[in-house]
């Protein structure tokens, strides 16, 4: 089988969406998720597409990590991630989700694999005072150094 098809047969990977239990080789503030261990190498490597409530958005690399843990407290069961794509100078911090603004960063919650959880979870986000929460559908990518 061609190196190319074989990167394309891959199949996505399965989200770790319990704060308590995530997957290995993520760091805190990502959502993480299961990563092949085929051998076969790749640029990267990339999550089932789920539904997310972005909760908190702002200028890249800015929203602290004290403010995601903050808010992961008001979600225990879910978990709450952020955008850290290459900042800090870490060029280690390699998560990074699609359909969003590269340029900008956010928090966000995991919401399920569809729409009708999705809803709910971003009604319970409105109530908890996130007045702007929207819902995205989206992928978690590992970036390899």
């Amino acid at each position: 089988m061609d190196l190319r098809i074989a990167i394309l047969a891959t199949v996505a990977a399965a989200i770790c969406g319990d704060p308590a239990k995530p997957c290995p080789g993520f760091r805190e503030h990502d959502l993480s998720f299961a990563r092949e261990s085929t051998g076969i190498p790749r640029d990267e490597e990339r999550s089932e597409p789920f539904f997310a409530v972005i909760l908190v958005s702002g200028d890249r690399c800015a929203i602290p990590e004290a403010e995601r843990r903050r808010i992961q407290a008001l979600f225990p069961l879910r978990k709450v991630f952020s955008a850290r794509f290459e900042c800090d100078g870490d060029v280690e911090n390699n998560v990074t989700y699609t359909n969003v603004d590269e340029k900008r960063g956010f928090v966000a919650v995991h919401a399920g694999a569809t729409r009708g959880e999705a809803d709910k979870v971003l009604a319970e986000a409105r109530e908890k005072g996130f007045k702007d929460a929207n819902v995205r559908r989206m992928q978690a990518v590992f970036v390899h150094p």
